[in-house]
C-alpha cells in the first residue's frame, strides 16, 4: 500500500482504482470520467473497490449508495466519498 496520508481525496480514490487495474495487468492512465468497466474492472473488482473505499476512508457506504452508477467512474466515487465524509 502507498502512504496516502498527505494525498488529496481524489488522489486516494485514483490510487485505489489504479491498484485494482494493476492486478488486472492494466497499466495505463484512467481519466476521472472514464468508465471503469470499460477500463478493465470486472463486477467483482467493483465490489472489491467498494470495500477498499470504505477501508481507505474509514467510512461505511450505505446500502442505498452501493450502486453501479456510484462506482462507474473515479469522479463519481470521489463525489460519493465527499458526500459521506464528515464535513469540518
Amino acid at each position: 500500500m502507498l502512504d496516502r496520508s498527505n494525498s488529496s481525496q481524489s488522489d486516494r480514490v485514483t490510487a485505489l482504482v489504479r491498484e485494482l487495474l494493476a492486478k488486472r495487468s492494466v497499466d495505463r492512465p484512467v481519466g476521472s470520467d472514464e468508465d471503469l468497466a470499460g477500463a478493465g474492472l470486472t463486477s467483482l473488482d467493483m465490489v472489491n473497490l467498494m470495500l477498499a473505499v470504505e477501508t481507505e476512508f474509514d467510512l461505511k457506504i450505505p446500502d442505498r449508495d452501493m450502486t453501479p452508477a456510484n462506482f462507474r467512474t473515479i469522479a463519481r466515487i470521489d463525489a460519493l466519498v465527499g458526500a459521506l465524509l464528515p464535513q469540518p
